[in-house]
C-alpha cells in the first residue's frame, strides 16, 4: 500500500504543476504571458496550495484513512478536468473584449478564470498532508516519511513542468492536456478507493470518468478564439498562434493578439508599419546603393514580412532569419508564403544564433520587441556588441521598439546602451503607430546622408518604390536625440519594470491603440 501511496503523491504532484502550466496557457491565449500574468498565476496557485496544506492536515487528523484521501483526490482530478470547459466561454468573451480593450470585462474574466482553479488546486494541495498522516506509523520516522513524500511529489512536479509544455499542449492542445492529467489522476484515485474502501465504494466515483468522457466528446470549445476573419489557430510550446484574413490580406497574431507580427498579400508589399522601415538602415551611409546590400540578418523573423520586402528591394541579398518558435515558421511557410529561395530560416534563439553565425551583415534587423514581450537578453550592451561584431564595416543595426504616447523611457534606455558601442544613432517615429525605429551605424554618419540617398533613389527608375518610400519616411520622421539614461547590461536590464509600467500607465489613461506591432 505504501508504494501505491508514493505513486499517488507522484502523480498528484505532476498534475498540480501541469495544472499550473495549463492555467498559464488558458490565460496566455487571451491575456498574454507577461511576467504580470505569470506572477498572478503563480501567486494564487501558491495560495490555493497553502489552503490545501492547512485543510488537508486538519482533515487527515480527523479521518486518517485512504478512502478519505482518495475521495478528495477524485474530486480534485474531476474538477481540474472541467476547468477548461467552464473557462471557455469566459475566455472567448475576454478575447472579444481585448480586441477593443474593454478593461472591465478583461479584469473580470482574468479573475474569474483564476478563481476556477481554487477548488481543484486546493484539493490537490491536501494530498501530501494526508499521505504523511496515513504513512506515519512510528513518530520517530516522521521526518523520513515527510521528506520522502515531499521528495516524490517534487519529482512528479518536475515532470509536470515539462510534459505539458513541451509535449502535450503543442500536440493535443490545452483542453485535452487538462483531460489527460485529469483522467490519469482520476484513475489513480479510483484504484486507490477500490484498494482502501472496496469496489462498491469506488463505483459512484467512476461516474466522474463518464462525465469527463462526455465532455470530451460533446463539450468541445469550438476553438480557442472566434475572432472575425480567423482562418487558422494553433498552440505551440511558446505561443498561441492565430492567422486572420481581411480583404485578401493575412495577419499573424500571437497570444493576446494586440498587434500584428506579420502581414501578407500576394498583391502588394506596401503594408505600412515597422517592417519596411528596417530597409532604410543602410542608407545613413553616403552614396549607398541597393545592390551593395548583400546579406542581412533578422532577429525575430515571425512569418517573414520584412524578409519578403528585403528580397524585393535588394537584388543581390541573402537573408538569415531567426525565429525561436518552429511552429511560427511552419505557419509562415503555409499561410504567408515564407518560401523565399534566398532566405535561410533558423528556429532558435536570435542572440545565440547571431553569435554563432559565421557571416557579417550589411544590415541586422531586431524585430523581437513588443511590450510586454521584450526579451531582456536582446536589449543589453553585450547583445549589441555581438551585433556590432557581426556587421560589415559599413553595416547598420535597426531595432523596432514599441512605446506609449508620452513614455519614451524604453527608447531612451536602448539608445543610451547603443551609444556605448555605435558612434551614430537615430530614432524615427512611424506615423499613425506607437512604433519607433532605432538606427545605429558602425561608422560615424550624418542624417543628411539619408536625405541625399532618398533623392538619389527617387531618381532611379530601377529602384523598387517601397525602398524609396521607406527611406523618405525615415528621413521625414526623424526625432530629436534621445535622453541619456542608464546602460542595460546582462547583469542589470530592468526591461520588465519599464514595460509593465509603460503598459499600466497606458491602460490607466484609457489607451485604445496597439502598443507596437
Amino acid at each position: 500500500m505504501r508504494k501505491y501511496l508514493y505513486f499517488t503523491v507522484f502523480v498528484s504532484g505532476m498534475t498540480t504543476l501541469a495544472g499550473e502550466f495549463g492555467a498559464s496557457r488558458l490565460l496566455g491565449n487571451v491575456f498574454g504571458t507577461s511576467n504580470l500574468v505569470w506572477a498572478a498565476i503563480i501567486g494564487l496557485i501558491l495560495i490555493y496550495l497553502t489552503a490545501g496544506y492547512f485543510l488537508g492536515g486538519r482533515w487527515a487528523d480527523r479521518s486518517p484513512h485512504g478512502r478519505t484521501m482518495y475521495g478528495i483526490l477524485a474530486w480534485g482530478a474531476f474538477t481540474l478536468g472541467v476547468v477548461p470547459y467552464v473557462a471557455g466561454p469566459v475566455l472567448r468573451a475576454a478575447a472579444d473584449a481585448f480586441d477593443t480593450l474593454q478593461i472591465g470585462v478583461l479584469a473580470g474574466s482574468f479573475v474569474g478564470v483564476l478563481i476556477l482553479f481554487t477548488v481543484p488546486i486546493t484539493l490537490l494541495g491536501m494530498i501530501s498532508p494526508f499521505a504523511i498522516r496515513i504513512s506515519l506509523e512510528d513518530p520517530r520516522r516522521a521526518g523520513n516519511v515527510a521528506g520522502t513524500i515531499y521528495g516524490v511529489s517534487t519529482i512528479g512536479s518536475f515532470i509536470g513542468t515539462f510534459l505539458p509544455t513541451l509535449v502535450l499542449i503543442p500536440t493535443i492542445g490545452t483542453t485535452r492536456t487538462f483531460l489527460v492529467f485529469s483522467l490519469l489522476l482520476l484513475g489513480v484515485a479510483l484504484v486507490g478507493l477500490a484498494r482502501s474502501a472496496g469496489v462498491k465504494k469506488m463505483l459512484p466515483y467512476s461516474l466522474m470518468v463518464v462525465a469527463l468522457v462526455l465532455l470530451a466528446l460533446f463539450g468541445g470549445r469550438g476553438g480557442i478564439k472566434r475572432s472575425a476573419g480567423q482562418i487558422y489557430e494553433t498552440e505551440s510550446a511558446y505561443n498561441y498562434i492565430q492567422v486572420l484574413e481581411y480583404n485578401g490580406v493575412r495577419y499573424l497574431r500571437l497570444n493576446e493578439g494586440q498587434g500584428f507580427h506579420s502581414e501578407y498579400s500576394p498583391e502588394t508589399l506596401h503594408y505600412g508599419g515597422p517592417w519596411q522601415q528596417f530597409l532604410a538602415g543602410p542608407f545613413f551611409y553616403a552614396g549607398r546603393q541597393p545592390e551593395e546590400v548583400e546579406r542581412i540578418a533578422i532577429v525575430g523573423l515571425a512569418a517573414g514580412t520584412t524578409a519578403r520586402q528585403a528580397a524585393a528591394v535588394f537584388p543581390n541579398v541573402v537573408i538569415d532569419g531567426w525565429e525561436i518558435d518552429p511552429e511560427i515558421v511552419r505557419v509562415g511557410r503555409e499561410y504567408f508564403d515564407m518560401n523565399l529561395p534566398n532566405l535561410n530560416v533558423y528556429a532558435q534563439d536570435g542572440r545565440w544564433g547571431l553569435e554563432q553565425s559565421p557571416y557579417t551583415y550589411d544590415l541586422i534587423c531586431v524585430d523581437a520587441y513588443r511590450p510586454p514581450y521584450i526579451p531582456p537578453h536582446l536589449t543589453t550592451q553585450e547583445f549589441f556588441q555581438i551585433a556590432a561584431d557581426h556587421l560589415k564595416p559599413d553595416g547598420a543595426l535597426v531595432i523596432n521598439v514599441g512605446r506609449a504616447p508620452n513614455d519614451r523611457r524604453l527608447i531612451d534606455g536602448l539608445a543610451t546602451t547603443l551609444r556605448t558601442i555605435f558612434p551614430s544613432l537615430y530614432v524615427m517615429d512611424i506615423p499613425g503607430t506607437y512604433n519607433s525605429m532605432i538606427y545605429a551605424t558602425l561608422q560615424p554618419t550624418e542624417a543628411a546622408a539619408l536625405e541625399a540617398n532618398a533623392y538619389a533613389l527617387a531618381a532611379r527608375p530601377d529602384v523598387h518604390p517601397l525602398l524609396t518610400e521607406s527611406v523618405w519616411l525615415a528621413w521625414v520622421n526623424l526625432q530629436p536625440a534621445p535622453a541619456q539614461t542608464m546602460v542595460f547590461t546582462d547583469d542589470r536590464a530592468p526591461i520588465e519594470w519599464l514595460t509593465n509600467n509603460l503598459i499600466l500607465n497606458f491602460l490607466l489613461q484609457s489607451g485604445t491603440e496597439v502598443l507596437g506591432q
